[in-house]
């Protein structure tokens, strides 16, 4: 079936699933409904998007939905032919990777409630990392008195893990599954059930854990390849 073949139970209009195509293609960034129907001069993008996806899914791009926001990436059985020879080494902390966890697990979150659910202070570089790494952002602050800054992840965030939205971050069960969880380090088990470890030791930022990623195989132009 091609984009805007007549179905019985849809009738999304020719031109605008053109558009709404042809858009998301073109984008430098993902893009939101909303961003879409600004651009359509307020069109209603969801049925486009919905049919684009299922004409895509099989395809080898697919149009995916990351933190609410659309694009079009390459499949997953396919990202290698699309691979950058470029390695990028992210060195987090251990004190970076578990309050990533935290604020994945219990946003929006303080820094005094990730050092109640970790135990121990968290040092102000830890999170200066992460924001600039993109995967957590500043969202606002928690009207409480002294008004406390909250953070929370980013689609950035979502986009490099493969996630949809937070509800597809793996349970304790699938991560001690994969291997994920270190039987020493039950401090991702503690705070994924609402607990925190019970170590009152000072911050460390030398133990240091080493994630190696590479250019993923996301949709390449043809007037962006090398």
């Amino acid at each position: 079936m091609t984009p805007g073949q007549a179905q019985d139970d849809r009738d999304v209009p020719d031109d605008v699933l053109r558009a709404v195509e042809a858009t998301l293609f073109a984008a430098e960034e993902p893009m939101s409904v909303e961003q879409l129907s600004t651009h359509l001069e307020g069109a209603d993008v969801r049925p486009a998007l919905k049919e684009l996806e299922e004409h895509y899914r099989d395809r080898g791009i697919r149009l995916v939905e990351r933190g609410r926001r659309w694009q079009f990436q390459t499949a997953p059985d396919l990202a290698h032919l699309l691979r950058r020879e470029r390695e990028q080494l992210r060195r987090l902390s251990r004190a970076a990777t578990e309050v990533l966890a935290i604020v994945a697990y219990h946003e929006p979150v303080s820094r005094a409630e990730i050092e109640a659910i970790r135990g121990v202070q968290t040092a102000k570089g830890t999170l200066d990392v992460l924001m600039e790494a993109g995967w957590v952002r500043v969202a606002g602050r928690r009207e409480v008195p002294g008004r406390p800054v909250i953070y929370a992840t980013t689609p950035e965030f979502l986009t490099h893990f493969g996630l949809s939205s937070r509800r597809d971050l793996p349970g304790i069960d699938e991560l001690k599954a994969a291997g994920l969880l270190d039987p020493v380090e039950d401090a991702y088990a503690e705070l994924v059930a609402q607990g925190g470890p019970e170590d009152e030791a000072e911050d460390s930022e030398t133990d240091e854990h080493v994630i190696t990623t590479s250019d993923s195989g996301a949709l390449e132009k043809p007037e962006e390849s090398a």
